[in-house]
C-alpha cells in the first residue's frame, strides 16, 4: 500500500514544531524559518509545486484560515459523544486533526457563549475536569454545518479537476 504524497500543510506543520523561537535564536544554529523552507522546499518539490510562484507565508495563512472552520465541525462532530478537554485533545489527534490545547479551550468556551455546548464539572481520577457536549442548538447546528460542509465539498469536487476534502479518493 502506497502512501499520499506530503502535503504543504504537512511540511509546514513539522517545520513549526521543530525548533522552539529560544532554540531558533542561538548564534549558529538552524532558525524556525530555514527549517521551515528547508522542509517545505522538499515537500513542494516532491508534489510538483512551483515554489518560485508561491508566497509561502499567504499560504500558510489560508491554511490556517481553512484549519480554523474544519477544527469547529470537527469538535461539535466529536462532541456529541461527552468529553473533558485532553480526552477530546487526544480523540481529534487519534482521527488525524493535530489541535493544541490552547487552541481548544478557548473554542470550547466560544461554542459554550454560543450555546452551542454544555457542561458540567465532575471529578474523575480524583481530579476536578470539566466534560462537554453537544446542547440541542449544537446538534441542530452540527446538522446543518455538515450538510453545508457536503455541499461545499460537492462543488469543490465539481470545480477542481482531482478530488478533494471529504472525498479524497486512496491510490
Amino acid at each position: 500500500m502506497s502512501s499520499a504524497p506530503p502535503t504543504f500543510g504537512t511540511f509546514a506543520y513539522l517545520a513549526s514544531r521543530l525548533f522552539s523561537p529560544r532554540e531558533s535564536e542561538q548564534k549558529g544554529s538552524l532558525t524556525h524559518n530555514t527549517v521551515r523552507h528547508t522542509l517545505c522546499d522538499v515537500g513542494c518539490v516532491t508534489s510538483g509545486i512551483d515554489l518560485e510562484a508561491m508566497n509561502l507565508t499567504a499560504i500558510e495563512h489560508l491554511r490556517l484560515e481553512l484549519r480554523r472552520g474544519c477544527l469547529v465541525l470537527a469538535v461539535l462532530a466529536k462532541l456529541r459523544s461527552e468529553y473533558h478537554g485532553y480526552a477530546l485533545v487526544k480523540a481529534l489527534r487519534e482521527g488525524g486533526l493535530e489541535i493544541d490545547e490552547n487552541t481548544l479551550y478557548p473554542l470550547l468556551r466560544r461554542l459554550e457563549n454560543q450555546k452551542l455546548l454544555e457542561s458540567a464539572w465532575r471529578v474523575e481520577d480524583k481530579r476536578n475536569k470539566r466534560f462537554y457536549r453537544l446542547s440541542e442548538e449544537g446538534q441542530a447546528a452540527l446538522a446543518w454545518l455538515l450538510d453545508e460542509w457536503r455541499n461545499i465539498n460537492d462543488a469543490l469536487e465539481k470545480l477542481s479537476e482531482a478530488p478533494i476534502a471529504a472525498k479524497r479518493r486512496k491510490v
